[in-house]
């Protein structure tokens, strides 16, 4: 934290006078349990938060009857729970808008999956808290429940906010137009985080005179959910505070109006057990489930009386689309994970007007905790950890209005304060925000600005910061602001709801004797802990399966599963085919390091199966496979070109070299194929990585893609390896998994690094020795992997490696592993040769290893335009650009691309070849018409990739066009147009134009009789398809 400079530590026997004295400057009064805020010379005041929770906390969490209930029974339960849920869902809703509960009566419930609640007014709710237990199973990190709508989110108009300056807790803004405008109107206030007001925060560089990780213009932006009241002229009132000053100076905000019907509401989960099984052998496995429940696209829902153990992330987490969500009387103990960034943000918030009360936590990293430009107010009640492992309060960005209120933080911090370039370049993580008669190890309360204060009031701790303190190391009342606020704005004994546990606070320092003797009875009994507590508290809803059906007994119109069949993919005559069809379109790669998680950035991510983002899901998070199989048909992307990530940490983006201080990585994760092995200290600050342990959830992840890819047309090109990490930048190896600092498996790697000139890495050699006992042993078990995940699967094309230039006998090597496997299991998978020219061809002239490879890749070589070849040798321990540099790497033309793949499908007729070297998304035509498979066209129409397959190509010498021939007809293309003089099969043929780019397919003349020769006249540039029909 930068503020640490400014710190001042007021210890817990500072004089009372002096706490006195300080609570006469605070801009808040108690009277009793009524409060008296003080404004500042602009309207600024202390919020009011007391609008966080179900429903703004105007009423309880509702007891929804029971429509439907489950039994457990052995194996996975996941599919019949689910079918409950969409039972549930199906039903009318009530006139309050709720569907019905599935009740899960007493017993173990093993899941495979997690359960989705997708549609209002449905709840999922246990028989018995602690006899009613959801066992999530298996690799997958997701959430055991999800409760989430649909993000069709859109403004239909906009209007700016005229008033010059609109103070926190104000409800009331004056904006252009009214006129639009009705009350009970759903607005988005927005507020932009422009550069001018960064720079005043002093976000914009965070150290070094390096503005990498500063805030951008947008990466703070504030979006307010809200409801029209009332509209008096111009001038709209708001149903609930802002959180944040609104100053014309700053920034122009704005007020959307807007629609989002597949934003669901009136959901819940409650009186149950989560438990997330792990692998016991590895007391810090990571290959479970993260979150307990993940609520997003959702408003006025809830999670009570819920149990969470075991969990690596979170146990609830409010997604940013999310409002209105109260959490209560949860518990979270024993989390398994490594001690480690992005971790155990036990309950967790992103959104707004979240109510987290009554809430328990062990061991968490960040046990309550809100994240990056949560809008706010949230507010965390009555909640208290034990052996915290890191600090609670805003974890990201600008959290805006916070209160932590009767949390009490076991051996760590709270923290309201500039974190600087921590978390990803948090900078200041929150303001308008306050610690009510809170405890924690130290307390940290630092004001961002003038109108962006922090406050802290009754609080127990070590204090620093130039906050607004007050009454500190004092009892006060009213206990919890929070419910006075409430209590106070709804005019309602609010005492059964609040349910704020007794603490006797009036002992004196000077008891009589007769109380002396009392208060020593008192110690010997047990406290009354906040565990204790939340474990007595009432659950009034119904759990009785009178009058209801089981699901087993229960009939209703399902939306079948949609199980497509699997394609073939095979090698025929020399063309990569699926279902006897040539495979067209573009390749996609995967970003394998950098990237951000900021809502600004999520748009600009690309797609990616291996990347995670703990506890959160989507384009640019953690991809769900679905999306990224319909966004790769959408772009027509054939396909997706994997490797693993250069590095797990976002923090080594910084290309330094040093040993990183502590675990407090930062996302995306692109992850590794290796299994950490909880032991020791690797270069990162997590555990060190076993090297015979894999990641099942990086190969799980792969598989599912590749599975699901299978039924559509998709191939996977799996790179085994990936050599940026053994060649340029010292930062590329740090942390690899295979340096020996990194991992238990004695690989062999000198230590310390010798960098060449103190920063560049070359141990490439050493790599790619596979003479090594413990590398090669190594090696082989990886490659076998590689394959193992891959057995069942036609789709997949192995690759030795991303921007593979090494050497001759790693190929070698590579090729006999493969070949060994293949005779041990009888299955041939597609194997690449993608290497540098004279590797690859000496491979091709080795009749043994040239019998392991069924397509040759191009992309480290190519012809240039003026016919000679760029072709760098392999094994030199260099890198494809640092080739390229000592290299002139000229241009790739129509014709050297034609010549290359043309000249291999020739030499080897039964291999397939790709081409994707330099500019080859333009080279399309030249792949197709020398021969190649996966050429990167747009041609839809099933004819012509039916009919490529069985042509061959025609070389012929300096010749204006190119020929693919056949007895099934002939493709010309041509770049001149012109009369083309043919010699075809006889017979009747139909002759079609197809444009080079769209690919679309016109039809020039309907029969034509031809018997031998035959004159094309090709009246421009482009492609000519003869199909023959008789």
């Amino acid at each position: 934290m930068r503020n640490l400079n400014l710190k001042t530590v007021s210890l817990g026997f500072m004089l009372l006078g002096f706490a006195h004295l300080n609570a006469q400057t605070f801009p808040l009064n108690p009277k009793g349990e009524h409060i008296q805020y003080k404004k500042d010379a602009r309207g600024n005041r202390i919020l009011d938060y007391s609008y966080c929770g179900y429903k703004n906390s105007n009423v309880g969490i509702p007891n929804v009857p029971v429509a439907v209930y489950v039994s457990p029974e052995e194996g996975d339960n996941s599919a019949r729970i689910q079918r409950a849920i969409d039972y549930v869902s199906s039903l009318k809703p009530d006139a309050n808008g709720f569907r019905g509960t599935v009740l899960l009566e007493k017993g173990v419930y093993t899941l495979d999956r997690g359960l989705y609640i997708t549609t209002s007014g449905v709840v999922l709710r246990g028989a018995d808290k602690t006899g009613t237990v959801l066992v999530k199973r298996g690799y997958d990190r997701g959430a055991v429940v999800y409760i989430e709508g649909k993000n069709d989110y859109k403004v239909t108009d906009t209007f700016n906010i005229v008033s010059k300056y609109v103070p926190v807790n104000e409800t009331m803004l004056q904006v252009s137009s009214a006129s639009r405008f009705k009350k009970g109107d759903r607005v988005m206030v927005y507020r932009p985080a422009e550069a001018e007001w960064i720079q005043s925060l002093k976000c914009n560089v965070f150290g070094g005179g390096i503005g990498a990780l500063g805030w951008k213009r947008g990466d703070a932006d504030l979006n307010w959910d809200r409801t029209i009241e009332s509209i008096h002229g111009n001038m709209i009132t708001l149903n609930a505070p802002l959180s944040m000053a609104l100053d014309e100076a700053n920034a122009q905000s704005k007020v959307f109006l807007y629609t989002w019907p597949g934003r669901i509401a009136d959901c819940g989960v409650e009186n149950l057990t989560m438990v997330s099984d792990y692998d016991k052998q590895y007391p810090m496995d990571e290959n479970h489930a993260w979150t307990g429940v993940s609520i997003d696209n959702a408003e006025n829902c809830w999670v009570r009386n819920v149990d969470f153990k075991q969990f690596a992330g979170s146990a609830v987490i409010v997604q940013h689309h999310a409002s209105n969500v109260t959490v209560e009387d949860c518990i979270s103990t024993n989390p398994v994970s490594e001690i480690a960034g992005m971790r155990r943000r036990t309950f967790y918030t992103l959104g707004q007007h979240t109510l987290f009360q009554r809430c328990y936590s062990e061991e968490g990293i960040n046990d309550f905790a809100a994240g990056m430009a949560a809008p706010g107010p949230n507010a965390f009640v009555q909640c208290e950890s034990k052996e915290s492992k890191g600090f609670s309060g805003s974890i990201g960005a600008w959290a805006c209005g916070l209160l932590f209120d009767i949390v009490n933080i076991d051996g760590h911090d709270l923290v309201f304060a500039d974190l600087g370039q921590a978390k990803n370049g948090a900078g200041w993580n929150t303001a308008n925000s306050t610690f009510w008669q809170c405890t924690a190890a130290e307390i940290h309360c630092y004001a961002p600005a003038e109108d962006a204060k922090n406050y802290a009031y009754g609080c127990w701790a070590q204090f620093s910061g130039d906050g607004i303190w007050g009454e500190s190391n004092n009892h006060v009342s009213p206990r919890s602001l929070f419910n006075a606020q409430l209590a106070e704005r709804l005019k309602q004994n609010i005492a059964d709801r609040s349910r704020v546990m007794p603490r006797a606070t009036n002992a004196s320092s000077s008891p009589t004797v007769e109380q002396a003797m009392i208060l020593a009875k008192e110690a010997y009994k047990p406290l009354l802990t906040l565990e204790k507590w939340i474990n007595q508290a009432p659950f009034t809803a119904s759990v009785s399966t009178a009058k209801v059906k089981n699901i087993n007994d229960v009939k209703f119109k399902e939306m079948p599963e949609k199980v497509a069949p699997k394609k073939q993919y095979v090698i025929k005559n020399g063309y990569l085919v699926v279902d006897d069809c040539l495979l067209t379109g573009n390749r996609q790669s995967i970003r394998w390091w950098s990237g951000s998680i900021k809502y600004n950035a999520l748009p600009k991510a690309t797609d990616h199966v291996t990347r995670f983002v703990p506890d959160m899901e989507g384009e640019g998070l953690t991809d769900r496979i679905d999306s990224v199989i319909v966004n790769m048909k959408r772009r027509h992307s054939l396909v997706l070109d994997h490797n693993y990530g250069l590095w797990y940490d976002r923090r080594r983006d910084d290309h330094e070299r040093i040993r990183r201080r502590d675990g407090d990585v930062w996302a995306p994760f692109y992850e590794q194929p290796f299994a950490r092995s909880g032991q020791g200290t690797a270069w990162e600050g997590m555990s060190k990585y076993d090297l015979t342990r894999p990641n099942t959830w990086y190969w799980g992840r792969l598989k599912e893609f590749a599975d699901k890819a299978e039924t559509e047309g998709l191939l996977l090109f799996h790179q085994n390896y990936f050599q940026h990490n053994i060649i340029e930048a010292g930062a590329h190896w740090v942390d690899s998994p295979w340096r020996t600092t990194n991992n238990i498996n004695n690989t062999g790697f000198p230590e310390p690094v010798n960098f060449a000139g103190d920063k560049r890495i070359f141990v490439a050699d050493m790599f790619y020795d596979v003479n090594h006992p413990v590398r090669r042993a190594l090696h082989r078990q990886y490659i076998r992997q590689c394959l193992d995940n891959f057995a069942d699967n036609t789709n997949v094309v192995h690759l030795i490696s991303e921007e593979f230039t090494g050497p001759l006998h790693f190929v070698e090597f590579w090729l006999d592993c493969i070949a060994e496997w293949e005779k041990e299991t009888g299955k041939h998978p597609i194997i690449a040769l993608s290497t540098t020219k004279d590797v690859q061809d000496a491979i091709l002239n080795d009749p043994k290893r040239a019998e392991v490879v069924d397509l040759i890749d191009i992309r480290y070589w190519h012809y240039r335009s003026d016919g000679s070849v760029y072709a760098p040798e392999g094994g030199k321990n260099l890198a494809p650009r640092q080739h390229a540099r000592k290299m002139k790497t000229g241009r790739m033309g129509y014709e050297g691309a034609y010549k290359a793949v043309s000249e291999y499908r020739t030499k080897y007729p039964d291999k397939a070849v790709t081409l994707y070297a330099q500019n080859y998304p333009d080279m399309g035509w030249a792949v197709l018409m020398g021969g190649g498979s996966c050429p990167v066209l747009n041609i839809a129409d099933k004819g012509f990739l039916a009919a490529v397959p069985q042509m061959k190509p025609v070389v012929m010498e300096n010749a204006a066009y190119q020929l693919l021939s056949g007895e099934n007809g002939a493709v010309v293309y041509t770049q001149k147009g012109g009369n083309i003089e043919l010699s075809l099969p006889a017979g009747v043929y139909e002759v079609k134009y197809i444009q080079p780019r769209s690919g679309q397919v016109t039809l020039l003349t309907k029969k034509v009789k031809v018997d031998g020769a035959y004159t094309l006249n090709a009246e421009k540039a482009g492609a000519y398809w003869l199909q023959r029909i008789k």
